[in-house]
């Protein structure tokens, strides 16, 4: 892969806000880069989440959380390398959460979508989703309809580029 980025800014009255579309072969450490940038200069309304572990006190960004689960009674922030706790109850912090990368997928758990690597739909009418660290998790049966919705989306939006 060559070190310049191939930009095309295309001008299109049906989109009211900015769409970014990133073609590449594989997702890699440039490509994550830029993706930070963009989020960073596009005027995110989504906070940090301040999460903790043990003494220490890290601002979590959005982007680097994998999913949100309960815990016995402690909610768990998990990034790819390591997991958090934060006092906060699920349900408020996914009042925090931006809905268009976060989805609930169970009463206690909350995942993000851009750290996906592919979804299991079993007969049975579970939904597996294994994340790009490799752990695996499951949708409830409650919350399958809302998996699916969620992945037609992405397809539609898919086909419309």
């Amino acid at each position: 892969m060559k070190d310049m980025v191939d930009i095309e800014v295309i001008i299109d009255e049906k989109y009211v806000d900015p769409k970014v579309a990133i073609h590449t072969k594989r997702k890699t450490e440039q490509i994550d880069n830029i993706i930070y940038a963009i989020e960073n200069v596009s005027g995110s309304d989504f906070p940090a989440i301040p999460a903790f572990m043990g003494e220490r006190i890290e601002l979590l960004s959005q982007r680097d959380i994998f999913r949100v689960y309960t815990q016995g009674r402690k909610v768990v922030v998990q990034t790819e390398k390591e997991s958090f706790t934060v006092r906060k109850t699920l349900s408020g912090l996914e009042e925090d959460l931006n809905p268009k990368r976060f989805l609930r997928i169970s009463q206690s758990e909350i995942i993000n979508l851009y750290k996906i690597k592919c979804f299991d739909i079993t007969l049975a009418g579970t939904i597996g989703i294994t994340f790009d660290n490799g752990i695996q998790s499951w949708a409830s049966r409650s919350r399958v309809k809302a998996v699916k919705d969620m992945i037609r989306e992405l397809e539609e939006e898919r086909r419309q580029l």
